[in-house]
């Protein structure tokens, strides 16, 4: 039960985040202008337009906000309206086959006419039946107005007071829907009160953060919104697949999708719902990743920093920064290619944080099982030419600029940090297929990591000196001034200073370490010590795991 309600808590709220997605994109001054009134009504028409269109947002705001209970009961009302509707119709078209007929007889008389009344009346009373269910009373007789008219034709009224008393029975149900409406006036104002009062009661900041964070979760807004875009994607998928049957081999599966994903974020509503629909996504990416590499075991100890939150607070960012929801569709949609290009290749690099510990470890422990070991290498492949991939087909498909050159190379930057793992994790495997250890294993492994992040320094060099020189012969401007400022201080200053730091401390540690003597094996041996690492006596053959025992070291004399 509790998870069908937060199921109708978020299914319930969507249709007024479509409303509210139409009103924005309702032009409302477009509207009065086609209306065309005349000169003296312009003024009254226009302002009625702009009442409505506030009071839209205002209404759907208000439904949008309301506690999961009271609105079931608003759509149970909405759907009670809606089938007394549906009965006044099914009365009214009756009606006007009766009189199409005109058979003035009594009902049973024409087997016909039999039939058709029978039809009609067990429809009402079907619907009667429903609408009282759905209200929840025994009072079924409140909803038998759209019966009138077929009560008047079975006790043989002539047909020419049929109309009137469809008209009557009309006249009851909307003075019970307007005695409904006018009983319940007082709710919204009741339920704003006491939205008021809480709000009175946490004028401090934390206590207005603390009512956000409540309202977040009770509308469960992230779902909330992924749902609505969801419904506006495939909506916008089907138009585009039913309109023309040749647009999918004329413009590809590819286009087709962006162009669709572009039409689905014009507003800030379907621009909120893409955010959040791209974060769901990259989490659930990494979660197969981890699924992929760690099986069942990965979702024990999750790492909070990798859900999909990175990647969503981009794309939103980069939306606003360059102006999204105000370009055209298909400048929309080669913009929005460019974004989608920059959170994958986030995405790809939060997975190499994840595969980077995984295979390290893989490759320094004595797990000889081959499948963990075939996931693990083809993970580091796959990220490996990935990004190579899309490099490459974006710098086909648009022309090399700056901004160009700073997404190519993130890719070639993910390139060479999978290098690096693999070079570390082939060395790793050599050394526990050998039966003697790796001379100088972690130096080995030092010069590794140090080629690596030279090679990403470089890059970040290149980078910035293209910028600089763009900035110089071609097109300057301030953004791109600032860009290549904060480039070169994260990704040159810092890698520089980082780098520099880390050498120091190296060539100050091994200073130190072979300033120390040595125990020998002999000496081991004749004072029958015990290794500090692995603690166990020198044997002739050492246990592999330790490389200092390995090679006749332990501690320091």
């Amino acid at each position: 039960m509790p998870r069908l309600e937060e199921v109708a808590n978020v299914v319930l709220r969507v249709p007024s985040i479509v409303l509210l997605d139409l009103l924005y994109r309702w032009d409302v001054q477009a509207f009065a202008e086609l209306l065309r009134p005349k000169q003296e009504e312009a003024t009254w028409r226009r302002r009625a337009l702009w009442h409505a269109y506030y009071l839209g947002h205002v209404l759907c705001v208000v439904v949008l906000l309301l506690p999961v209970r009271s609105l079931v009961r608003l759509y149970l009302y909405g759907l009670t309206l809606l089938l007394l509707f549906m009965g006044h119709q099914t009365a009214r078209d009756y009606m006007r086959h009766e009189m199409e007929d005109e058979f003035q007889g009594a009902v049973y008389q024409d087997p016909m006419v039999l039939r058709r009344f029978v039809t009609a009346l067990t429809g009402q009373i079907f619907v009667s039946m429903l609408c009282a269910l759905l209200m929840k009373t025994t009072q079924v007789w409140l909803f038998c107005a759209p019966l009138l008219p077929l009560l008047a034709r079975l006790c043989g009224l002539p047909l020419q007071a049929l109309p009137v008393v469809n008209t009557f029975a009309t006249s009851v149900t909307v003075v019970e829907v307007l005695y409904v409406a006018a009983s319940h006036l007082l709710v919204p104002f009741h339920l704003a009160a006491a939205v008021c009062r809480e709000v009175a009661q946490g004028l401090e900041v934390y206590r207005l953060v603390a009512l956000g964070m409540s309202l977040w979760s009770q509308l469960a807004v992230p779902v909330l919104f992924l749902v609505f875009w969801l419904v506006l994607f495939t909506l916008q998928i089907y138009s585009f697949l039913a309109s023309s049957n040749s647009l999918l081999a004329q413009q590809g599966l590819l286009f087709i999708f962006l162009s669709s994903v572009a039409e689905c974020c014009g507003t800030p509503y379907s621009l909120l719902g893409l955010t959040f629909t791209v974060s769901y996504l990259a989490l659930a990416v990494l979660n197969l990743c981890k699924f992929y590499l760690l099986g069942y075991d990965a979702f024990q100890n999750g790492n909070v920093m990798h859900r999909g939150v990175t990647e969503g607070v981009t794309l939103l960012l980069l939306a606003l920064q360059t102006g999204l929801l105000d370009l055209q569709i298909l400048q929309r949609t080669f913009l929005l290619s460019i974004i989608l290009f920059i959170v994958v290749t986030s995405t790809l690099q939060s997975m190499i944080e994840i595969a980077d510990p995984i295979v390290l470890a893989l490759g320094a422990s004595q797990n000889r099982s081959p499948w963990k070991h075939f996931r693990s290498l083809s993970l580091c492949l796959f990220l490996l030419v990935f990004p190579c991939f899309m490099a490459y087909k974006i710098a086909r498909f648009f022309h090399m600029d700056f901004w160009l050159l700073i997404l190519v190379s993130s890719c070639m930057l993910t390139s060479l940090q999978v290098m690096g793992t693999l070079f570390v994790y082939a060395l790793f495997m050599i050394e526990l297929l050998q039966d003697a250890p790796l001379e100088k294993t972690d130096e080995i492994i030092y010069y590794v990591n140090a080629v690596s992040r030279v090679l990403e320094f470089l890059v970040a060099v290149c980078v910035v000196a293209y910028g600089t020189w763009e900035s110089i012969f071609g097109e300057w401007s301030w953004m791109g001034a600032s860009v290549i400022i904060i480039h070169s201080y994260f990704n040159v200053w810092l890698r520089a200073q980082s780098g520099w730091k880390s050498f120091l401390l190296r060539r100050e540690a091994a200073k130190k370490i072979n300033s120390l003597p040595r125990a020998t094996r002999g000496q081991l041996r004749d004072h029958n010590d015990v290794c500090a690492i692995c603690f166990q006596v020198s044997q002739p053959r050492p246990p592999p795991r330790c490389r200092a025992h390995q090679q006749g070291q332990g501690l320091p004399l």
